[in-house]
């Protein structure tokens, strides 16, 4: 609903948005024990309750473009490493709570199939 101009310019070249390759988010859980749930998000995914309420909103700019990520991390210190590691000095905006409400141990739980009764 709100992209940016430069969101809706990248995608209308062909542009892809994701600057996190698989390896990097693979280091980086290892590294600094972050996962990086949604990346260069808008508000309207961002704001919805069913992410796990562990979860941090880091907004950086890059090139002077404003993003918004969605991650979790055990520290903020260590959230805080990874990005500006990554980005450099001067990226990172800003690092708030997430919109999620629902609790972290129970988040992407799937019940177990029922086994069937013998008779």
């Amino acid at each position: 609903m709100n992209e940016t101009y430069d969101e809706v310019k990248s995608t209308e070249m062909g542009e892809s948005l994701v600057e996190w390759t698989k390896e990097e988010k693979e280091n980086s859980a290892a590294k600094y024990g972050c996962s990086i749930l949604v990346e260069k998000a808008t508000l309207d995914q961002v704001k919805d309750s069913s992410w796990p309420n562990d979860a941090r909103l880091i907004r950086y700019t890059v090139d002077g473009v404003q993003h918004v990520d969605l991650t979790r991390c055990s520290k903020i210190s260590k959230l805080f490493d990874m990005y500006y590691d990554k980005y450099g000095k001067g990226s990172i905006q800003s690092i708030d709570f997430g919109y999620g409400t629902v609790n972290p141990k129970l988040w992407g739980y799937k019940a177990p199939n029922e086994k069937k009764k013998r008779k």
